[in-house]
């Protein structure tokens, strides 16, 4: 059975997405979301890092808040720096980050959150794990990205995850 189904809550996210997706709950999407609910968990089982034990699950739901307000603040804030500004006026580059960061699924979902934020992108990770380099589209202070990425994520993601 482990083997068939490796990962059930997975499998059934999956299943849960595909059907959102199509809109549709015929015979043929339900045979459809289940063959690759169970395909793909199996398939793609080498490719994890390590097994996810979480911990803390308020400081969860304290940083998935904390995410979605920074998501907004942003968007709001890199619209208003594209309405407003020069091309030349914003100070785009890229900031290292020290990271004290070092479980791999931990790091995965710093990689998610600071995807998913406007106006930002993961642009390599050192080889040690150690230095994350950040692409941010508007630069104001360097120290205050540093700061705000280790405290305000960072701290909860090593809370959750080792």
């Amino acid at each position: 059975m482990r083997r068939l189904l490796p990962y059930p809550v997975l499998s059934l996210a999956l299943l849960l997405l595909w059907i959102l997706l199509m809109q549709s709950v015929s015979a043929g999407t339900l045979l459809l979301g289940v063959a690759l609910a169970l395909f793909w968990p199996a398939v793609t089982s080498r490719l994890r890092p390590a097994p996810v034990r979480l911990r803390r699950p308020l400081v969860m739901v304290r940083l998935g808040g904390r995410v979605v307000f920074e998501m907004l603040r942003s968007n709001a804030e890199v619209a208003w720096a594209i309405l407003t500004q020069r091309t030349r006026d914003l100070r785009s580059g890229f900031v290292a980050i020290p990271l004290d960061l070092r479980d791999p699924n931990g790091l995965a979902v710093l990689a998610m959150i600071v995807t998913f934020t406007p106006g930002t992108a993961w642009a390599q990770l050192s080889a040690d794990n150690r230095v994350l380099l950040l692409h941010v589209l508007a630069v104001k202070s360097e120290a205050g990205l540093v700061a705000l990425i280790k405290q305000r994520y960072e701290r909860a993601l090593k809370e959750i995850f080792e």
